[in-house]
């Protein structure tokens, strides 16, 4: 099935295409059905325009499209009322139509369409059994449209959240377990800087997934677990994302140390200090496999590690209370504090 599914997707031939084609299907049935109107060509019209890759997105267009048919009609009657049908008429209503959807701060697509139902009313007809035909056509297309999109809903949702969680744990631990090559060499701050440039850029684009995710499930109904994942998840990002402030932070502060010049690079605390960010960079990626998979054997394994990087960040408080000049102090001690909260933030409760 998911073969079929990426063969068609290449083809062009998308769920977001299939839902806009069932929409508009669906709303010329219902309109000529309801309305017994031969051509009933709002009504699918309305759906095409409605359908968008969101339920909240289609209330906003649709509503956007039906105050923008009101417009159109008010102003194709007025205009037709006073002139026929002709060159004044035309680019007066067009004009008219256009300037009024601007006011009401509608999109481009919109006002161009306000544009057109004006034309149209003017040309094909300016009764008032006419004009109602068109409004109620417009409103059973738009609703059509939100009950499709609410209806049909993307299958990847969840997957799609869970691998930018994957990814984003996977570059956290690699941002900070690389810091530990700025502990040996100035030299290596350059590389980190553009590591960590990646994990913000991960995190922006995993934060945004969530949000266009919660925005796509707002409206729909019968998806109450999918909804409750994806709060789980959503959350998940959101610790990751102070996760990265913090790696941010250790960078910062090791950098800050080769301003010190009672700072050895070389020392046993600056080696314990290693290994206890390699072992933190260890507890971030597995926690992302952890609330992905939520396997017994990863929870366990974080577990352990998180003992583990706790032992290590005591050690290390220790060895760094023989350093006798306060700004090195100060440096490690920020360090071990930011480690700390990222151990924090990737303690999963028990299960």
């Amino acid at each position: 099935m998911k073969q079929i599914q990426a063969l068609l997707e290449k083809l062009g031939l998308s769920l977001q295409a299939f839902k806009t084609a069932l929409a508009a299907a669906l709303s010329w049935i219902v309109a000529a059905q309801l309305l017994h109107a031969q051509y009933p060509y709002f009504a699918p019209l309305a759906a095409i325009l409605t359908v968008q890759v969101t339920v909240a997105d289609s209330w906003e267009k649709a509503t956007q499209r039906i105050i923008g048919l009101i417009g159109g009609v008010l102003v194709s009657m007025l205009i037709g009322h006073w002139f026929p049908m002709g060159t004044i008429s035309i680019f007066l209503v067009i004009l008219l139509g256009m300037a009024l959807a601007k006011v009401f701060r509608m999109n481009s697509q919109i006002i161009s369409q306000v544009a057109v139902s004006s034309f149209i009313v003017l040309a094909f007809g300016g009764t008032q059994g006419y004009v109602l035909n068109r409004v109620v056509e417009t409103f059973l297309g738009s609703a059509i449209a939100i009950a499709v999109n609410a209806l049909i809903v993307p299958q990847k949702i969840i997957p799609t959240i869970q691998t930018h969680i994957l990814t984003l744990s996977s570059v956290s631990a690699q941002a900070l377990g690389g810091l530990t090559l700025l502990l040996e060499s100035e030299e290596n701050n350059q590389k980190a800087r553009e590591t960590i440039a990646v994990l913000v850029e991960k995190t922006e684009a995993a934060i945004l997934a969530a949000r266009t995710a919660e925005k796509a499930l707002r409206y729909t109904p019968f998806l109450s677990r999918v909804k409750k994942r994806l709060t789980e998840l959503d959350q998940n990002i959101r610790y990751l994302e102070h996760i990265t402030v913090q790696i941010r932070g250790v960078r910062r502060a090791i950098f800050d140390l080769y301003t010190e010049m009672a700072w050895k690079p070389d020392s046993r605390a600056t080696e314990s200090l290693k290994s206890a960010i390699s072992i933190t960079a260890q507890c971030i990626e597995l926690y992302g496999e952890a609330v992905v998979s939520g396997s017994e054997v990863v929870y366990s394994k974080l577990a352990d590690s998180i003992e583990e990087a706790k032992q290590i960040q005591l050690q290390c408080l220790a060895e760094i209370h023989a350093i006798t000049s306060l700004p090195v102090l100060r440096d490690m001690g920020s360090i071990l504090t930011d480690l700390k909260r990222i151990l924090k933030e990737v303690t999963l409760p028990e299960r």
